[in-house]
């Protein structure tokens, strides 16, 4: 077996995931809910979670990018347990190169990208599938030196062994491909840079990983890696593969098609919630409804892999626009104050924060409602037909009591009896006057926020226009 290093406690019988992105761009919906759910798998089995960072691409790869992955996953409440860059781990790589080259599995290829896809054009052309024909495997020594006395530099490809390659898949069940109808998969580019279907082997190995689920779009990598692992000597766990269908629209399109990337950092700008974007990549293309998980721990709880669908999961703005609302409404009173601080606003009590949470979907309607409280500047709507002395009324039968809920129906029933007005015509005169709008929080808790002082100042105000 191919001895690496750096390698992590291995604890018997324990679930080890992890989650690849490569820092050429930032984190988008379909990663996030990878990353989600390899999280979400191991800390559901007392397992643990790596953060790999698949830089080996040195051209796109980009700092700023490993900081952006790290700091959206941060606020998406996913935290790891390991991370490293493909970058640091060379000497991994080489060794596992020189094992299949050794035992050869590992054959160099002279062929130009132009003289490649020349070649597939034409099995295209005669109804064949576009898999390499293996000239590489058959170069003798006197045309790999003609090639390279030319300035060619080899690709090296795998050979795949003919034969079955089967996996008991954890989302689509037992699955099964014919060696000979797959391309030898290339590894080593002409430039030395190794391809992320070796990389990904070699560090699952060594990091002994246990679990593998990310986008049914690598199913055929998969099959590939299945020998690559095999050639290597694989590691003390037998690995499992689940696949799970990619995110579309409502129509079935790929999101990049009509919604662009939908970066984690967009959806934090418009405000989503982070329990609320989690909870519907969680849910959403499994058995269990679309629905908002108030916190992460529930959703570690109640996730199973066995509830992923094999079609397609939708996603569909106007659900998160509904779990965000809830998400929202559901936020403690202190992370609302936090949050009113940093916008310069004064801080809500608990009371406050119950009576205006059904009210509002963002922090500009708590501002607002927090407006209203402290200043209380309205005008009557010219439409709106005000019996003659009603504030008038309202001030001599409002109780002197303490202010309580039981204030508030005191004052109807008084009301009801005085000017013989009920319902939207009694109400909508006092919502008006002490909040300026046609709708809100109930009245009984409104009259309580304000308090008796605010409240008759109010009326004083509607009575004097």
């Amino acid at each position: 077996m191919l001895k690496f290093k750096e390698k992590m406690k291995y604890i018997p019988n324990s679930i080890i995931t992890r989650f690849a992105p490569s820092p050429t761009g930032y984190l988008h919906v379909g990663n996030a809910r990878t990353a989600l759910i390899n999280w979400l798998f191991a800390r559901h089995c007392g397992g643990e979670f790596i953060l790999r960072i698949d830089d080996t691409d040195k051209e796109r790869s980009e700092e700023r990018y490993v900081k952006a992955i790290k700091d959206d996953l941060k606020w998406l409440g996913i935290n790891w347990d390991a991370t490293f860059d493909q970058s640091s781990r060379q000497g991994l790589y080489d060794a596992a190169i020189k094992k299949l080259k050794g035992i050869g599995r590992l054959y160099a290829c002279y062929e130009t990208p132009e003289e490649l896809t020349f070649k597939r054009k034409r099995q295209l052309a005669k109804g064949l599938p576009p898999k390499y024909d293996r000239e590489g495997l058959f170069l003798s020594e006197e045309k790999k030196k003609n090639y390279e006395q030319e300035g060619r530099k080899p690709h090296w490809r795998f050979k795949l062994e003919d034969e079955e390659i089967k996996w008991d898949d954890m989302v689509h069940g037992p699955l099964a491909f014919q060696a000979r109808n797959l391309s030898d998969p290339i590894l080593v580019k002409p430039d030395g840079t190794i391809v992320f279907t070796l990389a990904t082997v070699v560090d699952d190995i060594d990091k002994n990983v246990t679990n593998i689920l990310r986008g049914d779009d690598h199913i055929s990598n998969t099959a590939a890696q299945v020998q690559i692992r095999e050639a290597l000597g694989g590691s003390e766990k037998e690995i499992k593969y689940g696949h799970m269908p990619l995110i579309t629209s409502q129509e079935g399109e790929g999101l990049s098609k009509r919604m662009g990337s939908q970066s984690l950092r967009d959806f934090a700008d418009k405000n989503i919630e982070p329990l609320a974007l989690a909870s519907l990549l969680a849910t959403m293309g499994t058995s269990m409804p679309i629905h908002f998980v108030p916190k992460l721990e529930k959703l570690i709880e109640i996730f199973n892999i066995k509830n992923f669908s094999t079609s397609s999961a939708k996603f569909n703005p106007e659900d998160l626009k509904k779990i965000n609302q809830e998400a929202f409404q559901n936020l403690p009173v202190e992370e609302v104050n936090r949050r009113l601080k940093d916008s310069g606003c004064l801080p809500l009590s608990v009371e406050t924060w119950k009576a205006v949470a059904a009210n509002s979907t963002t922090l500009q309607d708590v501002i607002g409602w927090q407006k209203i409280f402290q200043e209380g500047l309205f005008s009557i709507p010219e439409e709106m037909q005000v019996p003659e002395k009603f504030y008038s009324k309202a001030l001599e039968e409002f109780p002197k009591a303490p202010v309580t809920e039981k204030t508030w129906k005191i004052w109807m029933e008084n009301m009801k009896e005085r000017i013989g007005l009920k319902g939207k015509q009694l109400i909508m005169p006092l919502r008006i006057a002490l909040t300026g709008r046609q709708h809100g929080p109930e009245m009984k808790d409104i009259v309580v926020i304000l308090g008796r002082v605010e409240v008759e100042k109010r009326l004083h105000r509607m009575l004097e226009k």
